[in-house]
């Protein structure tokens, strides 16, 4: 096999994590236990992690550019209140990182909402990118390793 078609699965994983971070029907994780058996494992999972990261930026970046846009004029409606709670969270550096990192893991609460917020609330752009990274790609291989070894 050369080296081209050795890469195809690698920037296949790469446009579906990219793709299924801006889609919500496509789903990323269906697709690493597929791909597990036509590239090595780990290098599916971070070609996912990297596609998916770029897409959750692309949020972030949306959020943060349009936050002044989207801020809410009535002080007691209920996205003001919402906004009001969350963005101690994702700003502090206590409480941020593990709010992003968790979420980028377990998908709990959902990271394409996490990453708006976050991008919304200010939170540096450096270290959102590398705790989605390192979140999706612990995620995507805790699915692709155990799936690759039932495949192969």
């Amino acid at each position: 096999m050369n080296a081209a078609a050795a890469l195809l699965p690698l920037g296949a994983a790469t446009g579906v994590g990219f793709g299924s971070a801006l889609v919500p029907f496509l789903n990323a994780e269906t697709y690493a236990v597929v791909a597990a058996g036509s590239a090595p494992g780990l290098a599916v999972a971070l070609a996912l992690a990297a596609g998916q990261t770029a897409g959750k930026l692309v949020l972030f970046e949306s959020a943060r550019r349009g936050s002044k846009r989207w801020a809410p004029r009535d002080e007691s409606s209920r996205r003001a209140r919402w906004t009001a709670r969350v963005r101690p969270w994702l700003t502090s550096p206590r409480t941020g990182p593990p709010v992003v990192l968790l979420s980028a893991t377990l998908g709990l609460p959902p990271l394409a909402v996490v990453s708006l917020a976050a991008g919304a609330c200010g939170q540096r752009r450096g270290l959102f990118a590398v705790l989605v990274l390192t979140g999706r790609a612990v995620r995507f291989t805790a699915i692709v390793l155990p799936a690759a070894q039932l495949l192969g």
